[in-house]
């Protein structure tokens, strides 16, 4: 493969009907692009084909410009709705924390390793304890506290930091304080909260000690898009870990910390491959 080869990630979805994946890729062939994975699904409830297709240039036959005039062309009679990037073209994301820093550490040490395909361009709290860890790694802190009184103005500076920043993705890492409406409406789609526990079961607040009191056999975390219902985004991931009747309620927390790290720093991951597409109330996940 040629090392000046340009790698792009296609993801699109459309109402299904005959033919709909042999446009795209027909289009996609014509043009000389040089498909190099490839994954779809067809729901038959929703009646919506989700398809995410990698390609590099290597064989493009028009400019990059051209391509997507074609794309746009073949995306009206479609009904499609697409999202193109240069894979190389990660997303920028901030990190919303309160004080446990399980989820930020994983999200700090993955994104350092490379393994995680993301830019972490800051770090906002509503408290300072996770400060120094922060610039420890060379990312920006902002502290935002925040008050029943001050939750309105809080909030407006989280948007502008947003935008100041270029944020493609707010990343919820145990950040404790419930969103507003208003806000959980602007980041739909663009917000990615981690609930530790396997949702449905046992939403709101101390959810370990729920399950404890139920005697469950597994506990589990839930990474999710973040709206206005409480816990009950759309899910992306889940980790789940078995138990029994001798695990004390302490025993569980610390469990948990490690499925809920595993399970946000997977959901990033994904969500930054454009590998999750929103499929009414759930996702579908192009692996």
């Amino acid at each position: 493969m040629t090392p000046l080869a340009t790698h792009y990630i296609l993801t699109w979805q459309c109402p299904d009907n005959s033919g709909v994946l042999a446009k795209v890729s027909q289009s996609l062939f014509l043009h000389g692009a040089f498909i190099t994975e490839t994954s779809q699904y067809s729901d038959p409830y929703t009646e919506t084909f989700f398809s995410r297709v990698a390609f590099d240039d290597r064989n493009l036959t028009v400019s990059s410009h051209e391509f997507v005039a074609a794309l746009e062309a073949l995306a009206k009679p479609l009904a499609m709705k697409y999202q193109l990037r240069k894979r190389d073209d990660v997303p920028n994301i901030l990190i919303a924390v309160s004080k446990d820093d399980h989820c930020l550490v994983s999200l700090l040490t993955k994104w350092r390793s490379g393994a995680l395909p993301v830019n972490i361009v800051g770090v906002m709290s509503n408290h300072d304890d996770c400060q120094a860890l922060t610039q420890w790694h060379n990312v920006p802190f902002y502290h935002l506290p925040i008050t029943a009184e001050t939750k309105q103005s809080q909030e407006e500076k989280i948007i502008a930091l947003m935008r100041q920043l270029n944020v493609d993705l707010l990343v919820l890492a145990r950040y404790m304080q419930i969103l507003s409406n208003e806000l959980c409406q602007q980041l739909q789609g663009k917000a990615i909260n981690i609930h530790h526990s396997f949702l449905p079961s046992f939403k709101g607040a101390r959810p370990y000690h729920q399950a404890h009191a139920r005697g469950v056999k597994v506990i589990g975390a839930t990474a999710h898009y973040v709206t206005a219902d409480l816990d009950e985004g759309p899910i992306i991931a889940q980790e789940v870990k078995q138990i029994n009747h001798t695990f004390t309620i302490e025993q569980m927390v610390h469990m948990g910390h490690d499925l809920e790290a595993t399970a946000l720093s997977h959901a990033v991951k994904i969500h930054a491959e454009q590998r999750v597409c929103l499929n009414g109330a759930k996702t579908v996940i192009l692996a």
